[in-house]
């Protein structure tokens, strides 16, 4: 999951959900702020702390997570 390094998990921190890398901003949070319109470059402009890249794992984590065999 190479990319997917940006995303880490503490219990000390949001309860261990998964989130940015030495950050406080949940995957969640990523995905529900697209899911609710947002572009990429309105959520860079309303968290300068992020980066593309950690956008774009967070959506790959996403995609990891959701993939089901049937």
């Amino acid at each position: 999951m190479g990319a997917l390094e940006r995303i880490t998990f503490d219990p000390e921190v949001k309860g261990g959900r998964a989130r940015i890398r030495s950050t406080r901003m949940t995957v969640s949070l990523i995905l529900n702020l697209i899911a609710n319109g947002m572009t990429q470059d309105e959520i860079l402009e309303a968290y300068p702390y992020l980066e593309s890249d950690d956008i774009q794992a967070a959506l790959r984590y996403a995609a990891w997570l959701a993939d089901e065999s049937v």
